[in-house]
């Protein structure tokens, strides 16, 4: 075990626990202590599971030292004997909306290199503070049990094109301030991306608000324990309706849902807004806000006939059957 004077540290088999079996894990390591730390435990990990751990660095090309950065991850690897690589962002970069086309971005960059060295699991350094800032988000939006339930452990990949790869957060369960004393008793440096105080970004202002509610009792113990608890009730309600909207007896093609309207007024609110809002991203390509389809849920609730848009996704119905389909194109309309 890894330790330091008077608190110990993660013990790497306890951590990794459930992965022994991975043809191969890639970890995204950036540079930060978070990263750095995970880095260092699954070295110490790999060596008694047997499993083959490569790493890789994103580098966005966003700051002028991120190619330095991800260089002094390459010499870290090196030093311990572990594949690495770095995968760059290339093209152009959006004005707005940076942070998620960034995000999706790197994971698709992964999940590519992924495939391309035969890891089927790729794990990042996601750690409790960042679980308790989720959950924080989520709370702000009001999501409901599957968004308070926070980040899993263990998950296909929610990515499209992840198909048959898991996304692991093997750290979840670890402060930050425990990764940085496993870097510091490792010898390790690491660096700290700026933009994690820049409070233009929206995760920056969440941890000045979280600060503040920390002082009141509402801190990362709490908001984990909420995640944990949603997560627990959100397995429980996810397997009842998953069995009830099973039984409805509806046609789904790639672009069309459609099911008699009888059985879909027939199902309780919770099934029918999570039906919706499966379809709905399915065929429209864009998932919706809960607000929105909580709005048409309520709409298809009524008597009679009920027409809306949402997320790309017509949806339709009348006396005896619901539809939904892609949203048709816009008229353009002619100068005059």
């Amino acid at each position: 075990m890894l330790t330091r004077a008077g608190a110990p540290l993660p013990v790497p088999a306890e951590i990794f626990a459930g992965l022994e079996r991975s043809a191969g894990l890639l970890l995204a390591v950036s540079g930060g202590p978070d990263s750095t730390a995970l880095l260092a435990l699954a070295d110490r990990w790999r060596k008694g599971a047997g499993v083959p751990v490569s790493v890789a660095t994103v580098d966005h090309g966003l700051r002028a030292e991120s190619r330095a950065e991800a260089e002094a991850v390459s010499a870290l690897c090196a030093a311990r004997g572990l594949p690495h690589a770095i995968l760059t962002w290339r093209g152009d970069k959006p004005a707005s909306g940076l942070p998620a086309a960034a995000r999706a971005a790197r994971y698709r960059l992964l999940g590519a290199h992924a495939r391309e060295i035969g890891a089927d699991t790729i794990a990042t350094g996601h750690h409790a503070d960042d679980q308790a800032e989720t959950v924080l988000m989520r709370l702000l939006r009001g999501s409901g049990p599957a968004g308070l339930a926070g980040m899993g452990r263990m998950a296909p990949a929610p990515w499209a094109g992840g198909e048959g790869l898991t996304l692991a957060r093997p750290l979840l369960g670890c402060a930050k301030a425990k990764l940085v004393d496993i870097c510091r008793a490792e010898g390790l440096r690491f660096v700290e991306d700026p933009t994690n105080a820049d409070e233009t970004y929206r995760r920056p202002q969440l941890r000045r608000l979280a600060a503040l509610l920390a002082q009141e009792g509402l801190g990362r113990a709490e908001l984990t324990r909420l995640a944990a608890r949603a997560a627990r009730a959100e397995q429980a309600l996810g397997s009842h309706v998953a069995a009830l909207l099973a039984a409805v007896p509806a046609r789904r093609e790639a672009r069309l849902f459609e099911a008699p309207a009888e059985a879909i007024r027939a199902l309780p609110d919770e099934a029918l807004v999570r039906l919706l809002m499966a379809d709905i991203a399915r065929i429209g390509g864009a998932p919706p806000r809960l607000e929105q389809v909580e709005k048409v849920a309520t709409g298809l609730r009524q008597k009679g006939r009920h027409v809306a848009t949402l997320g790309g996704a017509s949806i339709r119905l009348d006396a005896k059957r619901l539809i939904l389909q892609p949203q048709k194109p816009r008229k353009r309309q002619d100068a005059t």
